[in-house]
């Protein structure tokens, strides 16, 4: 959540306006269309939790609170790895500020996907997500200390399986500059996404 003063003057993140919509439904919409029978949304706690709910209202999300936001993005990987239900293969870690991530990225991370192996989407030679984490990672994960860039701790040797993407995609909503240039690059609305 952004506090008073930040670069989007105060208005948490994932409900900054993109295109007409809270920028979190861009990002839901999309991994939404992917299919997943359990959708979860890491919200903080508060108000702007409650509005990020009121957000994604008719998408089918389980919303689950990081009690503590300022942790970092780990802490929110944690919460939704503790909120998981046992008996999962795995899950789908993805960004509520990336809207230019397609489905068919979330399609091509899903087949790359394996019980045994991570996955993880690599544009341009960067990583970032979404990712697959496998259920037996799920207690490594949540041992992980607090860090600000997610479970990189876990994807990284040679079982970890990349998966080349876009390097169009990979936009990363921090700053009004960067919301702008997600204006001018969100696909068509009657696009394929």
């Amino acid at each position: 959540m952004q506090a008073s003063g930040s670069p989007f003057a105060g208005v948490p993140k994932p409900l900054v306006p993109l295109a007409g919509r809270p920028l979190c439904r861009h990002a839901a919409e999309t991994l939404a269309g992917a299919g997943d029978t359990l959708r979860l949304a890491v919200v903080p706690p508060g108000q702007a939790g409650e509005a990020v709910q009121a957000a994604l209202e008719g998408l089918d999300y389980r919303c689950v609170t990081n009690p503590q936001p300022g942790r970092g993005l780990l802490s929110s990987f944690q919460a939704a790895a503790a909120a998981l239900p046992a008996g999962l293969d795995g899950a789908v870690f993805a960004l509520a500020d990336m809207p230019l991530v397609s489905l068919a990225t979330h399609r091509a991370l899903r087949e790359a996907a394996t019980q045994a192996a991570a996955a993880q989407c690599v544009y341009g030679g960067v990583s970032a997500p979404p990712l697959w984490l496998p259920a037996h990672l799920f207690p490594a994960l949540l041992a992980l200390p607090d860090a600000d860039n997610g479970p990189r701790a876990l994807l990284r040797g040679p079982d970890v399986v990349r998966v080349p993407r876009p390097v169009a995609e990979l936009l990363d909503v921090d700053t009004p500059q960067a919301l702008a240039q997600a204006e001018a690059r969100l696909p068509h609305p009657h696009s394929a996404r």
